[in-house]
């Protein structure tokens, strides 16, 4: 069977799994057969936030707890950076475990499995570099805990979020009525591993096969709408802003390509969207067929042969992806998700604080 699937069947694929969940025993009194994706989402996070935060000492509280609307919470990078926050390496091992469980809370089995690929090539980039460039240490990834412990899982918002050198997952939680991830950040450096024990590893190596491949299958028509530069950008062009903006152009559409074009271009979607745990996946795919999978575009730059550099985003109304492979003889990977209205959870927050108001007004 073809790897490659359209965006409705990978929701009825998410939507089938959670389902079958719900009816499986939780912790805690009850049970949750009942349950919304939504709120299974948030219940197991607040669950994997409130283990954590039991385990900590009030001196590592201070380090990871901040207010919910510290200004912290939308200062966010993937660069190697000083950084706010509790990191792995002032954890003790049961600690760690702990915030590994917090990590897989948000996180797909292959996401899960890419973040951890991408804190691991800190060792790797340790040798290479052999202290000649910026601090390389697998330990040196944050967390950071957004709101009051004790609202976890309540009605009042709170976050987390987990980040270093390329990594950079946000999540926002609003009580049991909403979950929203991003910006979701993943990059490889190397992209592929040259030489040594883990020889051929590429993290990210599926992002840009499918890319690729579908870059070298347009005509000369889709061309001259996809290919949208001739040299490719330094970087994703949104950077680390606070909000992400649609790019133009556009490039070539989801109506200008044949039907195999289409289920490449859907399934380099679903790929960037199964980062996150499934719920959270078919919420974001969701949005996209809502707002229309015919206004999805695909542009690229730079050069088509592999280890060549090159740049590709694919947008819609809703969303954004970037990806590009240029520094290091382009071999060095940034890529990242993001929600044009949902970022940092702006549009659950909006609509929090409109059902509260409108609920407390009822009240009077």
């Amino acid at each position: 069977m073809s790897r490659v699937r359209s965006l409705l069947l990978a929701i009825t694929i998410a939507a089938l799994y959670c389902h079958a969940t719900l009816a499986a025993a939780h912790d805690g009194p009850g049970t949750h057969t009942h349950e919304k994706p939504a709120a299974k989402a948030a219940r197991e996070m607040a669950g994997a936030a409130r283990n954590l935060w039991a385990s900590l000492t009030p001196e590592q509280k201070t380090k990871i707890g901040f207010d919910f609307k510290d200004a912290l919470r939308y200062d966010w990078h993937f660069i190697p950076r000083p950084r706010k926050g509790l990191p792995l390496k002032e954890m003790s091992g049961d600690q760690k475990a702990l915030a590994t469980a917090l990590l897989a809370s948000g996180l797909s089995q292959s996401g899960f499995i890419k973040a951890e690929s991408i804190v691991s090539l800190e060792q790797i980039l340790a040798s290479i570099e052999q202290g000649k460039g910026p601090v390389r240490d697998p330990e040196l990834y944050y967390f950071n805990i957004f709101g009051n412990p004790d609202s976890f899982g309540a009605k009042e918002p709170w976050g987390w979020r987990f980040e270093g050198h390329h990594l950079s997952l946000n999540f926002t939680i609003v009580g049991d009525k909403g979950v929203a991830g991003g910006p979701t950040f993943m990059g490889t450096n190397p992209a592929e591993v040259k030489a040594g024990p883990r020889q051929g590893l590429r993290v990210l190596g599926e992002e840009e096969d499918l890319a690729r491949k579908l870059v070298k299958s347009l005509d000369s028509g889709q061309r001259a709408k996809g290919l949208v530069e001739i040299v490719a950008p330094k970087d994703i062009l949104t950077l680390a802003a606070r909000k992400a903006t649609p790019l133009k152009p556009a490039g070539v559409m989801m109506t200008d390509l044949n039907a195999e074009q289409k289920e490449l271009l859907n399934s380099i979607v679903v790929l960037y969207a199964e980062r996150l745990r499934p719920e959270m996946a078919a919420d974001d795919l969701g949005k996209i067929l809502k707002a229309g999978v015919d206004k999805v575009g695909f542009a690229w730059a730079g050069g088509l042969e592999r280890g060549e550099p090159h740049y590709y985003r694919i947008q819609g109304p809703t969303f954004l992806i970037e990806y590009d492979n240029t520094q290091n003889n382009a071999n060095h990977v940034h890529s990242v998700w993001r929600d044009f209205e949902d970022d940092f959870g702006d549009d659950l927050l909006k609509k929090h604080y409109e059902s509260a108001t409108a609920e407390h007004g009822h009240s009077k």
